[in-house]
């Protein structure tokens, strides 16, 4: 189903309604129900109305092949997708960066989807953000739009990139998000999730082929967008405080969830590969940064369903000031998106056999003491062991004093290689091993009920903050910056910047 709602009952008729003047909610707040709302925006012509015909799978929404903007109201359609199993109203906004002698010019349209957004988010009912873009648009002008919905949603609900007019991209749609990635980072850009896609309509096999799988790939990023980001943000007397609301779709009643971490070359894909027992994680021998953004994979093993996210490698000097800044972000975007989901049930640290320096250690309390709050089991695996004398596990018992003395505390530890080549006896054994220490810390996990709630940097963030507004706040970023320092190994310089983005509000 869909339409374009009017009324007194119509979000989307009160706000154009109010959008040059005086703005009063109409009508009684929604309630959370298993309607997913998403909201559409973008520049005119971008192809949001066109991404809604190809998620309805027919033509619900008016498109315009010229350079006028066809979508002049907010305007709300009703779909089911996934074969029925989900139902979402999508929100089809005007198109941003309109002239001035447009229809709904620039200014107007900003304000009618800032207002769209903020009632969504009072009314504690707003699921998913999807950013549409032109495939031959500059990426640098991708930032002034995705900084204006950012500012309104901060990292409360999920933002995801739909590229749009792929329909001719070789080698495959996909390589447009190969080729753009790191220039997406580089500008401070996060996303939840991404889909290249094209919406075209036209008789040519290939493009209906594309098509199809554009329709098919949409439709998976909005289900495990909206279906993980079951949290209510109320925005009113309790301003800021997070409930967890529990459905039937839920999926973290079925899935273990697993944070991946460490730094770049310690080899984190390769481990993913291990453990599924097939290449599903893209590796990299050269210098060039593969994840730059948490990566999920999910995984099964003796009856058992796991989710493992692939973090960011974690390294300052490497990655630049700004990068690293952007990188802890995008870390507490994850950890804040499973804590919604229900939490975490055990960290993986990841490093290459060798020494034990100060960026190892600075990734395990980022991890496990300041995003973590030491609430989350973790257990270390040691990689690159496949030319280690004796037993690969001959390497803890040689140094697992240096880890106890330099306060690296894991529950449980796995030395062994990820690299197939030569080595398959090893390598095969490391399959065994790591499965199995996955399956025992992560059950230890579930047990200890460290599953959501207050227990984790949620938690801490949502303290800091409210310190923030009764004390003074030059203070308290002093009283953090030492903690960053001193307990996570940041430099001064960066511990201050990030002290400064909590304080603000982006992180």
């Amino acid at each position: 189903m869909s339409r374009a709602v009017s009324g007194t009952q119509s979000i989307s008729s009160t706000l154009i309604s109010s959008a040059g003047s005086n703005y009063t909610v109409v009508g009684k707040p929604l309630h959370h129900t298993d309607t997913r709302n998403v909201v559409i925006f973008g520049e005119a012509g971008a192809g949001k109305s066109s991404l809604v015909n190809l998620v309805a799978r027919k033509d619900v929404a008016i498109t315009s092949s010229d350079a006028k903007g066809c979508t002049t109201t907010i305007i709300e359609h009703e779909i089911w997708i996934q074969n029925e199993t989900l139902k979402v109203k999508l929100f089809d906004t005007p198109g941003l960066d309109e002239s001035s002698r447009a229809e709904v010019p620039d200014q107007k349209a900003r304000r009618i989807l800032k207002k769209l957004v903020q009632t969504l988010m009072e009314q504690g009912d707003i699921h998913l953000i999807i950013y549409c873009v032109r495939g031959e648009r500059g990426i640098q002008g991708l930032r002034r739009n995705y900084k204006l919905i950012h500012s309104q949603v901060k990292s409360k609900v999920p933002i995801v990139l739909v590229v749009t007019s792929l329909e001719s991209y070789e080698p495959d749609m996909e390589e447009w998000w190969r080729s753009n990635e790191d220039t997406i980072s580089k500008l401070g850009m996060t996303f939840a999730g991404h889909a290249c896609v094209t919406a075209a309509m036209t008789t040519q096999s290939n493009v209906m082929e594309r098509r199809t799988q554009s329709y098919y790939t949409v439709c998976k990023l909005i289900k495990q967008c909206c279906l993980s980001n079951e949290t209510v943000v109320h925005t009113g007397p309790s301003r800021g405080v997070i409930h967890n609301y529990h459905s039937k779709l839920t999926v973290s009643n079925k899935h273990t969830n697993i944070v991946l971490f460490g730094q770049a070359g310690a080899g984190r894909s390769s481990l993913v590969n291990l453990m599924v027992g097939k290449n599903v994680a893209g590796t990299s021998s050269g210098m060039k940064r593969r994840t730059l953004h948490w990566q999920e994979y999910p995984i099964e093993f003796d009856g058992e369903s796991y989710r493992v996210f692939d973090t960011v490698g974690l390294e300052e000097p490497r990655l630049g000031i700004p990068q690293y800044l952007d990188a802890v972000e995008n870390a507490y975007t994850l950890i804040q998106n499973l804590e919604r989901q229900g939490g975490i049930d055990l960290l993986l640290f990841c490093m290459r056999a060798g020494r034990l320096n100060t960026t190892v250690q600075s990734n395990y309390r980022l991890f496990h003491e300041f995003l973590c709050d030491k609430k989350v089991p973790i257990v270390v695996v040691i990689t690159h062991l496949e030319n280690e004398v004796g037993e690969m596990d001959n390497w803890w018992k040689q140094n697992e004093d240096i880890f106890r003395e330099r306060e690296v505390d894991v529950a449980g530890h796995a030395c062994i290689t990820a690299i197939q080549g030569n080595y398959q006896e090893r390598y095969e054994e490391s399959r065994t091993t790591i499965r199995k220490l996955v399956k025992e810390f992560s059950a230890k996990g579930r047990k200890e009920g460290l599953k959501g709630g207050d227990n984790t940097f949620v938690s801490f963030m949502s303290k800091v903050r409210g310190l923030l507004v009764r004390k003074d706040k030059l203070r308290l970023r002093k009283d953090i910056v030492p903690r960053l320092v001193k307990r996570c190994g940041l430099s001064p310089d960066v511990a201050t910047e990030l002290a400064d983005r909590i304080k603000n509000g982006m992180i």
